[in-house]
């Protein structure tokens, strides 16, 4: 007889399941004109990634309301290029990123929309055109992201905007965070100056609210390559350790802490990493990534596996959310608003 037999009545139903939960799976509904929060609801009442998503929204929006949750919040990968730039801006204006850790790549592509340059819809190549279609580009001065292109006299504008703007307001060394300060200064101040159609953006959103931006990869951009520039016939120089010492002061200090994190790599671990440094660690965590975590990866690894790290309590509530962000971001925070506002 096995362990699985004992547990059976006379009638062969299992009486002592401890993994097993009792509710049963709902079947999604949809219908016209349902909100986004709707959705969410639907979502959490089927399996598979529409479960994750349903209960990603609900770990989300507890963090929003909370008013004892400081939310820090990693954005890695092409977020601005792909469009969401706006989310975050908004995000940050409501008071709902209180740390933005991020790529110096977002920072390039959110100060050229600042001061007037544009992305545009672009197309993949045809299998097997892929090299006459990016030569073909390369040869009219245009850069490809995935479906997206970026002419590259926006590069140069933004080179003359940091040069004008940006470097001449520093001598000597400074942390990334001070540094990043003073773009979003600068991107507000071209923005309005110019008039500019578009938003100013996630930096000037940060220095108008007093949101700090951590850049721990900064040198891995044309942000950092024009910094390098800047420091070889200057004093100026980046210290990047010196904003260890910065988010970890406001990470001692919180009372309960949440983690938002989009995509993987160096922003990611700096987020979660901080936690390391303090006594305590993040009450809430919400991934979204497109990375499995099967490779053994930091950009796939689930956010229980940093609970085994210290960087998440035991108790913390956490969801890790597989799939393109820019289709998973746009649903999460509107999802979570949608409950908030409700």
């Amino acid at each position: 007889m096995t362990d699985d037999d004992a547990d059976a009545d006379a009638d062969g139903h299992h009486t002592h399941r401890e993994e097993f939960h009792e509710n049963p799976l709902g079947h999604a509904d949809v219908w016209a004109g349902m909100s986004v929060g709707d959705l969410a609801d639907e979502y959490g009442k089927a399996g598979i990634g529409a479960a994750k998503m349903g209960r990603a929204v609900d770990v989300y929006a507890e963090m929003l309301e909370r008013a004892d949750v400081t939310n820090f919040f990693g954005l890695a990968g092409a977020m601005v290029p792909g469009g969401m730039r706006g989310i975050v801006t908004d995000l940050i204006r409501d008071g709902h990123i209180d740390v933005l850790v991020t790529t110096g790549a977002n920072l390039t592509h959110d100060a050229i929309e600042a001061i007037g340059g544009k992305h545009h819809h672009g197309r993949t190549a045809e299998a097997g055109h892929e090299r006459e279609h990016d030569e073909r580009l390369r040869d009219e001065g245009v850069d490809r992201i995935y479906n997206v292109y970026l002419p590259q006299e926006h590069f140069t504008l933004f080179e003359g905007h940091l040069r004008d703007r940006v470097f001449p307001e520093f001598d000597g060394v400074v942390a990334t965070s001070e540094f990043t300060r003073e773009l979003g200064r600068a991107n507000l101040a071209a923005n309005e100056e110019n008039g500019v159609d578009e938003d100013a953006g996630i930096a000037a959103a940060a220095y108008e609210h007093d949101v700090p931006i951590f850049v721990p990869a900064i040198q891995d951009s044309v942000l950092g390559i024009q910094a390098w520039m800047h420091s070889q016939v200057s004093a100026f120089t980046l210290d990047a350790l010196a904003d260890l010492t910065n988010i970890t002061d406001i990470a001692f200090d919180v009372e309960n802490a949440g983690a938002t994190v989009v995509g993987g790599g160096v922003p990611k671990n700096f987020v979660l990493q901080t936690m390391l440094t303090v006594p305590d660690a993040y009450d809430y965590g919400v991934q979204l990534t497109t990375d499995p975590a099967s490779t053994g990866g930091l950009s796939g690894a689930t956010l229980d596996e940093a609970r085994s790290w210290g960087k998440l309590e035991k108790s913390a509530k956490n969801v890790t959310v597989l799939g393109d962000a820019t289709i998973t971001l746009p649903l999460l925070v509107a999802g979570a608003r949608d409950r908030i506002e409700g």
